[in-house]
């Protein structure tokens, strides 16, 4: 079984989104709740292991 790597659609994100915690919000795919939801607290896209520093919520 081969999977497509699908990019976050957070414009800075480079984490990928189509991982088990890929969130689908307006049509479009994103790494986690954070970047589906624009970062309202900065909070990062996962937890510190995964964090791939985007501002896409800044």
């Amino acid at each position: 079984m081969s999977a497509t790597a699908l990019k976050c659609a957070c414009p800075s994100c480079n984490c990928d989104a189509s991982g088990s915690s890929a969130v689908s919000k307006n049509g479009q795919s994103y790494c986690s709740d954070a970047c589906a939801n624009g970062h309202p607290n900065n909070e990062p896209c996962h937890d510190a292991a995964g964090a791939c520093g985007c501002s896409c919520g800044s």
